[in-house]
């Protein structure tokens, strides 16, 4: 195909990302037909899946326009490489006792293979989110890679776990910060480049006083601003960044929250706690999980309507509910008000099967573990958005359990990126477990 390098691209690369074949710039792409094969058994459905199978085959149909794919493959577009899909290849006899079972993955491989021996003096490796198959290739001598295109950069990561500014600050200015009417100072009298919005500090005194001050920078008013104490729902932030957190979600200038951090920091309740504070800005307070719905996973085995199929799913979140329920005496108004708000369906817990076409105005919109959603599904999550709506997206970055997602490529990771800056858009990580002592332990330890 006579360009300097040759990607054979996986099934799982294309129901990852259905317009991959335009992100390879001036290389060339082959598809071996067990993609094909594979790709059109995904194609009737409503899921994520579904939906980029058959995207992608009407690129590939766009592309071909009528025409034959041939020896040489076609054009893709203007300063993109040439496109062919190959007919399946047998192992080379030297490989063919490695790879005995007659699977879509071997099939693959092996049309690799095949690329790559008829195709000398030019890099040709096969490209998949498969760890497995990038195994087998590495075993088999094959030039293998993850699809990189939506990775994001493992510094960039760092940084994004790390983005609160710790500096020590004058007492004079810690004094107005703290105890100023306006409790805010100027962003000048901190740092020489302008903070973006949203960018959140912890000041100490330069004094070395032992007491701390949580601020955030408010491009609006162009100041830094001190970020209070408050309590949502009878909950109370016990460390600096729940303080945070708890701030951004009761923050009615931010539509969209991303709550990241270890298991027992909090994300969930504190989420959950500042939407039933809000309730009454809202029409409808609406939790849920990514466990059944936007990925390849089914509920139609268990017995019942859609409540009972996706109560066990959902009891984590009805557990965070049931801690708030606890911070009152039973009977009480607010623990009555609870009640009222599920029974009314102004409080409701369901999948995200149904999220597609919908639009959600005037609701807050809580999304839990949201490490296990690609870009793709958050951004048709987030477009849902109608006026007057927030969403709050929590998760575990290190605790995926998407066999084709990590810390790099999931799309919480990728709104804490993407958005960075945004005047509508805040990330907190959550360091400090709060869960319990022992949870804690295990956390640091195990």
């Amino acid at each position: 195909m006579g360009k300097s390098k040759i990607y054979v691209l996986d099934t799982n690369v294309i129901l990852h990302d259905h317009k991959a074949i335009w992100k390879f710039k001036d290389n060339d792409l082959v598809i071996p037909t067990a993609v094909i094969e594979e790709a059109d058994k995904f194609k009737k459905g409503n899921d994520t899946l579904s939906y980029h199978a058959r995207g992608f085959m009407r690129e590939l149909d766009l592309i071909s326009d009528g025409h034959s794919f041939g020896k040489k493959g076609i054009p893709i577009g203007k300063g993109l490489g040439r496109i062919k899909v190959e007919p399946n290849h047998p192992f080379p006899p030297e490989l063919s006792e490695l790879f005995k079972d007659d699977t879509q993955d071997h099939r693959i491989l092996a049309t690799a293979i095949w690329v790559r021996d008829n195709n000398p003096g030019t890099f040709v490796a096969l490209v998949t989110k498969d760890v497995n198959l990038r195994l087998k290739s590495k075993a088999a001598g094959m030039a293998v890679q993850d699809y990189l295109s939506d990775k994001i950069e493992e510094d960039k990561l760092e940084n994004r776990q790390r983005e609160v500014l710790r500096m020590s600050l004058r007492s004079d200015l810690m004094q107005a910060l703290c105890y100023g009417p306006e409790t805010s100072i100027d962003w000048k009298d901190v740092q020489e480049l302008k903070p973006e919005p949203n960018q959140l500090f912890r000041f100490e005194w330069e004094s070395g006083s032992d007491d701390t001050a949580c601020a955030r920078y408010d491009a609006d008013r162009g100041k830094i601003v001190l970020v209070k104490s408050r309590e949502a729902y009878g909950i109370r932030p016990r460390n600096d960044e729940q303080k945070m957190a708890l701030d951004a979600c009761l923050n009615p200038k931010v539509s969209l929250v991303a709550l990241t951090g270890g298991a027992g920091t909090g994300k969930t309740l504190l989420a959950l706690a500042s939407a039933l504070e809000q309730e009454r800005d809202y029409e409808q307070i609406i939790l849920s999980r990514p466990t059944v719905i936007l990925g390849n996973q089914d509920i139609g085995f268990l017995p019942g309507d859609q409540k009972s199929k996706m109560s066990p799913f959902l009891q984590p979140l009805m557990d965070n509910l049931n801690v708030i329920k606890e911070q009152f005496r039973p009977g009480s108004r607010e623990a009555q008000r609870i009640e009222a708000m599920l029974t009314m369906e102004k409080l409701v817990i369901e999948p995200l099967a149904y999220i597609r076409g919908r639009s959600l105005g005037k609701c807050f919109f809580i999304i839990d573990e949201a490490q296990n959603l690609t870009p793709h599904e958050i951004k048709t999550i987030i477009t849902r958005a109608g006026e007057g709506t927030k969403m709050v997206f929590t998760g575990d970055v290190f605790q995926i359990d998407q066999p084709y997602l990590d810390q790099w490529t999931n799309g919480l990771s990728h709104i804490a990126e993407k958005l960075s800056g945004q005047k509508l858009f805040e990330h907190v990580f959550l360091r400090k477990g709060e869960r319990s002592a022992l949870s804690d332990l295990a956390a640091k330890l195990l």
